[in-house]
């Protein structure tokens, strides 16, 4: 590491893996659940645990995210993060607000609205510690010695994931209004300005692991960026279909939708064609796996699956099935998971001067937790079309459908059983590193052009 104020990213990213953790247990007992293995039911229902698994992937993917920005901008910026105390000050406040929420939320101290379940006075928290978060990167580039392209995207997506927050908090007693409000917050940050992060993060990470010239990775960030904004804002359009909303939400989200792929495309192609270039004589090809992965999986599971079945005509049967599952779990994996994973496999040799980034069990991580992510995708898919076939077509009600899908969720927990395997490597290969040292290395000439 270049300063010693990018030693705060090594706690997020530690909270990171506590976070995953819990995130893939509350996993298992979701799956047990779909098996008719309900044992838990009288202390975590069904719908707490399932709360609670996307509430955790929601924020353990945010905190990666600060973390990561705590390690980029200050070397983007060439000077010392703006405050120290206030990065562990509003570590410490995000920590309080999720233990808070997910104890909460076995008691049903909740919303109760998909996606956005905390309850109102914790969203106030939220907002103030995403303020001061924004405020210490801000005023680190503000006072900074460059202004490079790559911070700016990263802030300015972080900025624009803060002010999308706040329309999740109009208070309306309107279901249409609210799923169209609600839709501006989980769209708009997964399929909209968290690209922007994600462009920003991965930037950084080829213009590190391959040498290539910075102002060649930087105009294809410009080019993502473009294609993020003129897809992904519009392409909200296809939550829109059956919720209330006037019929030409039918044509707009369809045809932006389809264009939405295009983004992940183009960071596949930009991270794939840089890496060959240049990626193949740094030392940490386990980084370099983690990045150039995160751009081919974003790209099937976000881009391709995410496609497959938002069209209005395939969609008005795939809608709120596990077809959906399918999607959004290898979207979240590939595109930001990967994403954060990535940065963390780069950061930590640097931040403890530890060089396990290409152990056996680095590489065994990597390569487990990918391969049962497919599986599990491919497990959802089976059980999705399924649900599709028996429930929307044959007509069969609900609860019968889902004891028939019983057995699918065997395949899927055996799935998530090898992927879990890779995570665990993961987290023993985190915690070999221990703690960071604190020992600063210049940077080398040339690594940063």
């Amino acid at each position: 590491m270049r300063f010693q104020s990018q030693k705060v990213a090594y706690y997020f990213f530690a909270t990171c893996m506590l976070l995953l953790s819990l995130q893939i247990v509350y996993g298992f007992i979701m799956a047990f659940a779909h098996m008719g293995y309900d044992v838990l039911h009288n202390v975590i229902p069904f719908n707490t645990a399932r709360t609670t698994h996307t509430n955790l992937l929601v924020v353990w993917l945010l905190t990666g995210f600060m973390g990561a920005a705590y390690y980029i901008i200050p070397e983007e910026s060439g000077r010392e993060l703006y405050s120290v105390p206030l990065a562990y000050l509003q570590l410490g406040a995000l920590v309080i607000v999720g233990v808070v929420a997910i104890i909460g939320f076995h008691f049903n101290y909740w919303e109760g609205r998909k996606f956005l379940e905390i309850p109102r006075p914790l969203d106030y928290l939220v907002v103030v510690d995403v303020l001061l978060f924004l405020l210490n990167i801000g005023m680190t580039i503000w006072q900074g010695k460059r202004h490079s392209t790559t911070s700016l995207v990263l802030f300015f997506g972080l900025l624009m994931a803060a002010l999308l927050y706040l329309p999740g908090m109009i208070d309306t007693d309107n279901q249409t209004l609210d799923s169209y409000w609600r839709w501006w917050v989980v769209h708009l940050w997964v399929e909209g300005v968290w690209e922007l992060i994600m462009g920003a993060i991965l930037s950084f990470l080829l213009i590190k692991l391959t040498g290539i010239d910075r102002e060649i990775i930087e105009k294809w960030l410009y080019v993502i960026v473009g294609f993020t904004f003129l897809s992904g804002v519009l392409g909200t359009g296809h939550h829109y279909y059956y919720i209330g909303t006037p019929k030409y939400w039918l044509l707009v989200g369809g045809v932006f939708s389809a264009l939405e792929p295009v983004a992940f495309l183009g960071m596949a192609i930009y991270a794939i064609t840089m890496a060959r270039k240049g990626g193949r004589t740094h030392p940490n090809q386990n980084a370099l796996s983690w990045t150039v992965g995160c751009s081919v999986m974003s790209f099937v599971g976000a881009g391709f699956l995410g496609f497959a079945h938002t069209l209005p005509q395939v969609n008005l049967y795939t809608h709120g099935t596990l077809i959906t599952a399918m999607h959004g779990h290898m979207a979240f994996w590939g595109a930001y998971a990967m994403l954060v994973l990535g940065i963390i496999a780069y950061a930590m040799p640097l931040l403890t001067g530890r060089k396990l980034h290409d152990t056996t069990t680095a590489t065994f991580a990597f390569w487990t937790s990918n391969i049962g992510m497919i599986a599990m995708t491919l497990a959802f898919a089976v059980a999705g079309i399924s649900q599709v076939v028996l429930e929307r077509r044959v007509g069969l009600d609900f609860l019968t459908v889902q004891k028939e899908l019983q057995v699918h969720f065997f395949g899927l927990t055996l799935a998530a059983t090898l992927f879990t395997v890779g995570i665990a490597a993961y987290i023993v290969n985190f915690i070999r590193y221990g703690l960071p040292v604190g020992e600063v290395t210049p940077e080398q000439p040339g690594s940063d052009s």
